[in-house]
């Protein structure tokens, strides 16, 4: 009946509040690395005696759907389980550990070496993936996420992605492009893809000679990320608040462009007017304040690495290139990954 996020952080606070979430301010006393969620939960409950049952949605499973919560939710409401929790099926061998000095050898745990079973002819087994752990409040009152009339819940496996590494980030982040839940709408290609030049294209730096020409670097993975971007019938005009207008011509990137505005927001505005494209077609790669709006209009939007920070709290995706070094070829593959959703979509 209500979403809400337990932190004692007030950006996460600001955040939470602007995704229309309800905000429960932990104490200090839960907020220690040591503290667990079963302390969040415990302590959200005693200030919130009309709920009955808690859904504990974890944020490190970022490939979750609504639909699983609804049928989590009813298997309490309806069908009278106590618990209920998130599990993924495994086909992994298991083998007891021996420890170093230990004059022991190892012992299969779910297999017959003799007999191994091939990936398909076995049914794997069940693994908790931690994404979710539904309880009433009874049991949670009782120290327990997991226990009383007790039930798992099995998910698909490319839903089921947990961020526990760093290593895990870049298979999240596939993952969710590839499986993630956007929302009731229907996914929209890009048809569309507008970038600022100055701190995206470029590096931002401009370098002025003894004859006061100015010179200005950019690298040639971005230009190939262009190229790739039209071959997969994706528009790319640039924008700059800058007249660079000779700097383009140098370029020979083809590509419409406006320099020289004032106001970027109105430029894409008539560009997507001109188009007829609904927002979702649109991409926009921005790395300023003045590109904040854009940013927050797109239906797909992305900053340089680099980018101020007012413009990365707009972007739906930060690369791990700075501007000018590879971030407009490395956003063209983040474009180009929703196109294989879109098309996935499609043929399901």
């Amino acid at each position: 009946n209500s979403i809400w996020v337990s932190t004692d952080h007030d950006e996460i606070e600001k955040v939470a509040k602007q995704f229309g979430a309800r905000v429960h301010r932990r104490s200090p006393e839960v907020s220690q690395d040591s503290s667990t969620s079963l302390e969040a939960i415990r302590e959200f409950l005693n200030h919130h005696q009309e709920v009955d049952i808690v859904g504990n949605i974890q944020a490190t499973s970022p490939c979750l759907h609504p639909s699983d919560l609804i049928k989590v939710a009813d298997m309490i409401q309806k069908e009278g389980f106590d618990s209920v929790f998130s599990v993924v099926r495994r086909h992994q061998f298991r083998w007891s550990e021996v420890k170093k000095g230990e004059n022991k050898m190892t012992e299969p745990q779910n297999l017959n070496p003799a007999k191994r079973y091939r990936r398909q002819d076995w049914p794997g087994e069940l693994y908790e993936n931690g994404s979710f752990y539904f309880a009433k409040r009874h049991l949670i009152e009782k120290g327990y996420l997991q226990g009383g009339k007790m039930a798992y819940y099995e998910m698909r496996a490319e839903h089921s992605v947990d961020i526990d590494i760093d290593i895990d980030w870049p298979i999240a982040e596939q993952r969710v492009l590839s499986f993630g839940y956007f929302g009731k709408e229907p996914l929209k290609e890009v048809k569309l893809l507008v970038c600022s030049i100055d701190g995206c294209l470029t590096n931002g730096r401009i370098y002025v000679a003894e004859d006061q020409k100015e010179m200005v670097s950019y690298d040639y993975r971005d230009i190939v990320g262009v190229d790739l971007l039209k071959k997969r019938g994706i528009q790319v005009r640039l924008i700059s608040e800058r007249d660079c207008s000779k700097t383009l011509s140098a370029m020979q990137l083809g590509c419409v462009a406006k320099v020289g505005t004032t106001n970027k927001l109105q430029v894409l505005e008539d560009w997507q007017k001109e188009m007829s494209l609904s927002w979702k077609e649109v991409a926009y790669l921005g790395n300023e304040e003045s590109d904040v709006e854009c940013l927050k209009k797109t239906g797909m939007s992305g900053v340089p690495a680099d980018a101020c920070a007012v413009a990365q709290k707009a972007a739906g995706y930060i690369c791990k290139s700075n501007g000018g070094c590879g971030a407009v070829r490395e956003f063209a593959e983040h474009i180009f990954l929703l196109l294989e959703k879109v098309n996935s979509s499609r043929k399901q």
